[in-house]
């Protein structure tokens, strides 16, 4: 058979088949559609550290950003106290004050992110560093990718640790309960914040031998640098205020009042060069002009911005028949989007002694109700108030839970409780706000961006759900499942 008549017999069975193929029988392919497809940003995460029931570990958990779920979580210790990272975000470490429980250990727990991932990949292995029985570490903070800085709130030191080596180096002496560090950028100065001495001291982080010991006010309780490295602000929670320190002369610049006694945080906001302050005991949030000296008060002459209590969501409350009162919401902590726009104050309020709890779902005495106000950050107006719980509970009464002594902050601070009942933070990308709520055993994701489809949620700032915290030891609940860790802190990640 010659090439022509094959490549004919072929073109007239290639006919045939198509037009057997053009029958009315169709296959369907279905395309899914998402409603409100996930965030495309790209891999970003959250880190938060919960305490576990007495005597058993705590636990670390990695959120994905743009997924909203937990991708990684590891024990990190007996009484977890605080996280920092390292600035490359290689590695985060967590301090655990175990031996505040007789023969659990002091350690600080090293590990990996999880990988690049909306599905649980696991946190990396955990590197362990043993601290000296009875050093209850308590922060941590670092400048450089080498080392990491130990306060040790039991021992009354600092310690250094060496990275390379992998064991704990160099320990300086400082003030009486050290409880906040922050280092200079160009790694030349540790400026520790000693609670109970009421002194500031400047360490150098090379040999730990003490370069200065700066007096500062009542109970100092928290301290962070600015990026310059050329001040250090510290406030003090005995009398309320904030110092700004000169790191070329360690000379005191100015002293500023924050409400009087009860601040408890600052946060240094690079995008606007701001201090945010919170105090609880003055119902308010306090914000400077970070770029001059003394800082400028903004919002008001005393830069104080008053949080109030909005109305009770809607829902049958006890209260009908009976006044609830309650206490003046209480701002511990304070998380700014990268862009500048807006600030997020977590906050809470509890029923008075002897008043009910406004939710019908909550008998116990004392419930707390957690809130998140968003400000915007131009016009420091409020833009909406967020209940953290509210989709999570029972029909829609649920705002409140029943308190958990553990998380009701002390003045002073000890490792005994938690430092925060509520921790903000904000994610690398701007997507989303978070807030941990200790007595209720979760994190809440707060939604920052408009979505620009024509359906699904298009309002910025609103609750997208509550991710729990990991299980506790803790003896069952009524529904048979052991109760939740208590969340104490949350850290921005890449």
């Amino acid at each position: 058979m010659s090439f022509r008549r094959v490549g004919k017999a072929a073109g007239m069975a290639l006919a045939a088949l198509l037009e057997i193929s053009c029958g009315q029988t169709y296959r369907p392919v279905v395309i899914p559609v998402n409603t409100t497809p996930p965030n495309p940003a790209n891999f970003h995460a959250v880190f938060g550290i919960s305490v576990n029931s007495p005597f058993s570990p705590g636990s670390a958990l990695q959120i994905d950003v743009s997924g909203d779920t937990v991708i990684g979580t590891a024990s990190m210790g007996v009484n977890p106290t605080h996280a920092t990272n390292l600035p490359n975000n290689s590695r985060i470490f967590v301090a655990s004050a175990g031996s505040l429980f007789s023969g659990d250990a002091d350690t600080v727990t090293a590990f990996s992110p999880a990988a690049a991932s909306t599905t649980a990949t696991g946190l990396g292995s955990p590197a362990i560093f043993t601290l000296p029985y009875g050093s209850l570490p308590v922060f941590l903070n670092t400048s450089s990718s080498s080392s990491m800085f130990v306060a040790n709130y039991g021992t009354n030191s600092v310690t250094s640790l060496n990275l390379n080596a992998g064991f704990p180096g160099l320990s300086g002496v400082v003030g009486t309960h050290p409880v906040a560090l922050a280092e200079t950028s160009d790694g030349q100065n540790l400026y520790v914040a000693n609670q109970g001495s009421n002194t500031v001291t400047d360490i150098s982080p090379t040999d730990m031998s003490t370069l200065a010991t700066i007096p500062v006010g009542n109970t100092p309780a928290w301290a962070v640098a600015r990026p310059d490295g050329l001040r250090i602000y510290v406030i003090t929670q005995g009398d309320g205020l904030l110092y700004t320190i000169r790191t070329d002369t360690n000379a005191v610049v100015s002293s500023q009042s924050v409400g009087g006694a009860g601040a408890n945080f600052v946060l240094y906001d690079k995008s606007r060069n701001r201090l945010y302050v919170t105090n609880p005991s003055a119902a308010s949030v306090y914000v400077f002009d970070a770029t001059t000296d003394p800082p400028t008060p903004l919002g008001s002459a005393s830069g104080a911005l008053s949080i109030a209590a909005p109305p009770i969501p809607a829902g049958t409350t006890p209260c009908i028949s009976a006044t609830c009162s309650y206490s003046p919401v209480m701002p511990v902590s304070v998380a700014a989007l990268p862009d500048g726009s807006r600030f997020y104050v977590a906050s809470y309020v509890t029923a008075a002694a002897g008043s009910p709890c406004p939710d019908p779902s909550v008998t116990a005495a004392g419930c707390v109700i957690p809130q998140v106000t968003v400000f915007d950050a131009g016009s420091l107006k409020v833009k909406t108030t967020v209940f953290p719980l509210l989709p999570t509970k029972v029909a829609t009464s649920g705002f409140a839970v029943a308190p958990v002594a553990f998380c009701a902050p002390v003045f002073p601070y000890t490792p005994a409780s938690a430092r925060f009942r509520m921790s903000a933070a904000a994610a690398e990308d701007g997507s989303r706000a978070y807030s941990s709520i200790c007595d209720g055993g979760s994190v809440a994701i707060i939604n920052t961006t408009t979505s620009t489809l024509s359906t699904g949620s298009n309002t910025p700032d609103t609750l997208v759900f509550d991710l729990p915290a990991p299980f506790s030891a803790g003896p069952a609940q009524s529904n048979g499942e052991p109760p939740p860790q208590n969340p104490v802190f949350l850290l921005t990640g890449q």
